[in-house]
């Protein structure tokens, strides 16, 4: 049996929607018994303990309680042979500009939901909060790093949402579906970054999902849409993206194991 196991991070690792829940968690989390983190502890023997929790940022792992939460990293015990952290889009709004850019267009002219829509739809407040993610992002690996001194922790960066440059993904403008690819692009590089600077290690799920974005034909991640109970929530993993990450921790794991 494998020793202890803590997933940290934000709904692309709960995988709200995903059925079915996870037992006992909070239904605001959105953490599914079938998200990457239940499907690594299944097939290594780990002994998992998953507060990952939707609409987490980097400040609710590390400070900040969310609704009756606490700070994630208040799990860490320094007994954890295994860390895995998916973090920092919420900090830059990455999938809140995108869910912004898909609402009927009519919407942003509405005079309170309209000033939060052309908020988060502002390329400047999105280049502004890329430019503190990098720093938050390390201070995440440092402080695992030092709650859990025995453990591997992995960043595990987020799976693609948008086809590359030159391919449709309607209902976005070109200019839109740009931002958004750019703000992903930005977040995997800080992730990368922030891991190689803390002794951590990266899990690069945003390079193996390209050809599995949500217009697809064998889609790891969902489109936006009106979102329904009981369904992987739109701009987020669905059930074959959550099994592909977990395949992916898994073969990190598994080639350290055998060097």
């Amino acid at each position: 049996m494998a020793g202890r196991y803590v997933a940290l991070g934000s709904s692309m690792a709960a995988g709200p929607g995903i059925m079915p829940r996870a037992l006992g968690s909070p239904r605001l989390a959105g953490r599914s018994a079938r998200n990457y983190p239940h499907r690594v502890a299944e097939r290594k023997g780990y002994q998992l303990v998953d507060v990952t929790y939707t609409g987490a940022t980097t400040a609710h792992v590390l400070s900040d309680p969310q609704n009756a939460a606490p700070p994630q990293i208040d799990t860490l015990d320094g007994s954890e042979e295994l860390v895995t952290v998916t973090i920092g889009g919420n900090d830059v709004g990455y999938v809140p500009f995108l869910m912004a850019a898909a609402l009927p267009r009519v919407l942003r002219t509405l005079p309170v939901v309209g000033r939060g829509l052309v908020e988060l739809l502002d390329v400047h407040n999105r280049e502004a909060a890329l430019t503190g993610i990098g720093d938050s992002l390390r201070m995440v690996g440092e402080r695992v790093r030092d709650r859990a001194p025995r453990a591997r922790v992995l960043f595990v960066d987020y799976l693609s949402l948008l086809p590359p440059e030159g391919s449709p993904a309607p209902p976005y403008t070109t200019a839109e579906a740009a931002t958004g690819r750019r703000i992903a692009a930005q977040l995997a590089a800080a992730t990368a970054e922030a891991a190689h600077a803390t002794g951590c290690e990266i899990v690069r799920a945003s390079t193996a999902s390209t050809d599995h974005h949500a217009w697809s034909a064998r889609p790891w991640t969902v489109q936006p849409a009106i979102p329904w109970p009981w369904r992987p929530a739109p701009l987020h993993p669905n059930e074959d993206g959550m099994t592909a990450v977990a395949d992916l921790v898994v073969t990190v794991l598994d080639a350290a194991s055998n060097d």
